[in-house]
This record gives structure tokens, sequence and C-alpha cells, in this order.
């Protein structure tokens, strides 16, 4: 497969294993009755970082977990003042490109750092996506040639799904040097597209007008098909004889007839072929409603009319924010809801990780309440107003905006706001300010790749048992433990093995292995992730 090169690649190229793992803080949590400082138990998250770091620290709970994720980058336009810079003039994206790629960032053109940020986020992405999950991907053409061929190398060009043209304006731009530019793509990638099924999409008024019934038939509203199509069918050449008497001696020139004469007649005499009120036209077999019903595969070029344009999107967010517009490129939710209609089950988890003004969130809570789902959004956003327009937008809308007759009713949920706190590991060294259950979270997901749930029981330093095998971790911040026979009599929780995380040991490596016991040093064992 041809791979793309840029300066800078190889650096980055496994980065995102060096990423530092982080813990998350929750700062507050919300609901309809408001902001309150309590943990709510919410499975949303909206979460204030940078989201190299923050997708790092959702691995432990969420890796191969996430059915749906949509992001919307930076399009490096080379015009837009985003955070991860294209221009590259932003403090934070220089001292990342001046650590990472080193003396060769200086030599960096807009594409080369574009793909620099972009290769190791897409990298924790796809670990987090589900088997049978997709990646919906916003872009325009400045970065759509490169963005595929990354998407190849991370997600497997025999992943990619689709290339969806969205048409954003409803108006041409009289300022274009050249072209209007009316339309942006939507990237499709499936973690493994073999395993991957859209929804249908319900069918539209629109659609079903073609429908009709004029012979009565019991079984209702039918559209006629063709009979004859162009591929290759070698029984597909016979003669017709139509009910006035007309012989049509067989398809037009460079087709053939869509089923055999066998076949034909079977349908005939079922009543699925029309012929016209004179019974003299080409014969067409019938499609009833009945039997399409259950919707329509989703195509690749999504109108405005159907899903919104970039003016929606802003009459939208002014609304939210009673005539303000903090947000300059929102997408409009109905972009969203289409994505999720296609590519989310109504429990399933959708990721936003460059959230914007939270309009992923937004979609999320109208679809729950107009279906009564249960599905859950995780939003990153590593911008100050992650909190100010992208968490303020989220409660507003699940405590209703607007006035009057311009009211809007809330559509109920919750979530929880975090930071990102403090790494897990500083050097060599556990970090003493990390709570205990946090480790306890990392080191089960590193020995297990489950996510953790605490154990019921006395005993404090059992993670839980995976597999056959026991779980625990002998860790004290404020003094160094030992695995010694005191410490094994503490175990009364049964398995065939047991693996035992400590500071030191003072029983032989022969003994524990005779009680199928193995220790691991406490910070020497612990799997860097």
């Amino acid at each position: 497969m041809p791979t793309l090169e840029w300066i800078g690649k190889s650096k980055v190229i496994s980065h995102h294993q060096d990423v530092p793992f982080r813990v998350l803080e929750r700062k507050y949590s919300f609901d309809e009755n408001g902001q309150h400082g309590e943990d709510n138990g919410s499975e949303n998250m909206i979460i204030r970082g940078d989201n190299l770091e923050a997708l790092k620290a959702l691995l432990p709970r969420y890796e191969g977990r996430v059915k749906c994720i949509y992001i919307d980058p930076p399009y490096n336009t080379g015009n837009e003042g985003w955070v991860y810079n294209d221009n590259v003039n932003d403090p934070k994206i220089k001292r990342w490109l001046g650590e990472v790629v080193g003396k060769e960032g200086e030599d960096l053109t807009r594409h080369d750092k574009w793909l620099c940020m972009m290769y190791p986020r897409l990298k924790l992405l796809q670990k987090l996506l589900a088997e049978d999950g997709a990646i919906f991907i916003s872009i325009d053409d400045a970065e759509f040639f490169n963005l595929r061929s990354i998407c190849n190398e991370v997600f497997g060009e025999q992943n990619f799904i689709a290339t969806v043209i969205w048409r954003k304006n409803y108006a041409p731009k009289s300022t274009a040097k050249h072209f209007s530019e009316d339309h942006d793509y939507i990237l499709v990638f499936g973690k493994n597209a073999d395993m991957w099924t859209p929804h249908k999409m319900p069918r539209t008024e629109k659609q079903n007008k073609a429908y009709k019934n004029p012979d009565n038939d019991p079984r209702g509203l039918w559209r006629p098909n063709n009979l004859a199509a162009r591929n290759y069918y070698s029984k597909g050449t016979y003669s017709i004889t139509c009910p006035s008497g007309r012989v049509i001696n067989g398809p037009p020139s460079g087709s053939y007839w869509r089923v055999s004469e066998e076949k034909f007649h079977e349908l005939d005499k079922d009543g699925r072929i029309w012929w016209g009120k004179d019974g003299n036209n080409v014969p067409a077999p019938k499609i009833f409603l009945t039997e399409v019903s259950d919707g329509i595969v989703p195509q690749t070029l999504w109108s405005y009319e159907e899903v919104g344009h970039t003016q929606d999107a802003k009459k939208e967010i002014k609304s939210i924010f009673s005539g303000e517009m903090p947000f300059d490129t929102p997408k409009p939710y109905h972009l969203i809801e289409r994505i999720l209609q296609i590519a989310s089950d109504s429990d399933s988890i959708i990721l936003d990780s460059f959230a914007g003004s939270g309009t992923t969130a937004h979609a999320v809570l109208n679809m729950n309440k107009a279906d009564g789902g249960h599905r859950k959004f995780i939003l990153v956003e590593m911008m100050d107003y992650a909190d100010s327009i992208t968490a303020e937008r989220v409660k507003r809308v699940i405590k209703g905006y607007g006035e009057g007759k311009n009211a809007v009713e809330g559509t109920g949920g919750n979530f929880s706001f975090y930071d990102l706190g403090e790494p897990l590991l500083v050097g060599d060294c556990l970090n003493e300010a990390v709570a205990p259950e946090k480790i306890r979270e990392y080191i089960w997901f590193m020995e297990t790749k489950q996510p953790y749930s605490p154990p019921s029981g006395g005993n404090p330093y059992y993670l839980g048992r995976h597999n056959s095998t026991g779980y625990y971790f002998y860790y004290e911040p404020q003094r160094v433990t030992v695995l010694d026979y005191a410490f094994l009599s503490t175990i009364t929780e049964k398995a065939d093995g047991t693996v035992i995380y400590a500071d030191r040991c003072s029983i032989s490596e022969d003994k524990l292995a005779k009680m199928s016991v193995t220790f691991k040093k406490i910070p020497r064992d612990i799997s860097r992730l």
C-alpha cells in the first residue's frame, strides 16, 4: 500500500505510546436540577484538556468500546486560529513540535505540522473504536488527500467505508476567487469494515410519493422497476408477448432482462408485473412499499435540506446563547444526528475529541429524548471555552432555552465535567498525588484490557479475577509493602493463579511458583500504556 511521507513522521508515528497517562479529575456534575459538586454517576463526560492526553486517559475504561466517533478537526486552510495552530504560532504547538519532532520541526510546512498533530490522535482514536464501530471525520479540500492517506495507514485501507459529501452552503459566495466551495467531506472508516453495518435511513414522504396503486393491487402501494439492466445475464435475452399481443423481441440493445424467462412468468402469474393500462407497455416488475418500508440504505450525498447548512448552525447557537455568537464555525446538529442514525445504537458510546461548541452532545441528547435511548457522549475540548461554551451549551440543551414562542424544551439528561489531572507516573515512580483507586483501575486494565469495577469484599488490595487469575495491588503511598507469608494469609479469594503487585517480596521464586503466585515489583513491572 502506498504511504504518505512528511517531515517529522518518524518522530510522531509511535508518539502516542510516549504520551503520559494522566488521570481524569471530576470538577462538577450537572443535571436538570443544576450544577453540583457530588458525583451524579453520569456516563456522559466533557473533558477539558489536550485531546492527545485525554484520549490516552480514556483507554483504561473505553478501549474498544466506542461505537461511533465524530471529529471536526482544524481544516488547515491557512486562515484559522486553531490552538493546534496550522501556522504554528501558538506556544503550545510550537513547544510540542519542538519536544516531539526536534530540530526538524523548524522546517515543517503547514501540512507537515497538521499531519504531525493528527497522526498520534488518530492512533489513539483507532484504539478506542469498537470492532463494529466507525469514525466520521469532517474535512475540506485543504487536507482531504493527506487525511485519507494517513487514515489508510492507521485504520487500514481495507476499512475505508465511504466519502460523504455534505452540501453546506445554500447560496454561492460571490467573493470566491475561482469556485464557490459549497461542500465539505465526511471521511468514514470502520475499525473492521466487514463487521460494521449501517442502520437504514427512515423513508421520507417525498420518497414514498413514487408509490401508487393504479391497478388496486391488494398488496398496497407499489412503484414500477425497470426490467432491463446493463449487467450481462446469460438467461436475459428472451422475447416477451404483451397481453395486447405485441411481441417484444428482447431487451434494448446493450442490456439484458434482469430475471430469467421462467422467473418472469412466475412474477407475472403472481401479479407482480405491470403491463400498463392497455396491456401494451414494456413489462415492469412491481416494488411494493410494504417490502421496502424498513428504510433505505444511506447515500453519500447529503443536502442541506436534509441535514442543515452552516447558516442553520449559526442560528442554532445564537438561539441557545440568547443572541450571542460565541463560536464561529459550528456544525448543524442535524448533521451529527444523521451520523448517529447511521452509526449508533440506542445505548452506544459516542466520542468527539474536537468538541468545539458541543454539537455532538446536543445531537445525542436530542436523539435520546426522541426515542428514549441511552446513548452516552464523551467530549474533549482543550480551549478555555470547554466550560464557558461547550459545557454551557450542553447545560442549556438539557434544561431548555429561548423564550416565548421560540422556547425549546429541555432534553433532560446529565453529564460530569473533568480536567486532566496528575500523571500516573513521574519518571519511573508512581505519583503519590494520584488516588490509589485511579492506579488500581490502570493496573487492572493493563493486566486484563477490561474496564475496572471495584470488587465487593473486605480485601482492600484485591482487584478482581479474570480468566481464572486473581489480581492484587498491594500498595500504600506512605510505606513500603512486602509480599510475605503474612500477606498471603489474607488472600481468601479463589483462583487458579495469582498475580500480586508489591514494593518488595520476601518469598523465593520457587516457593511462589509452587503456589502459582506471580510477584510484580512496584513500579518496575507496571506496564506503560
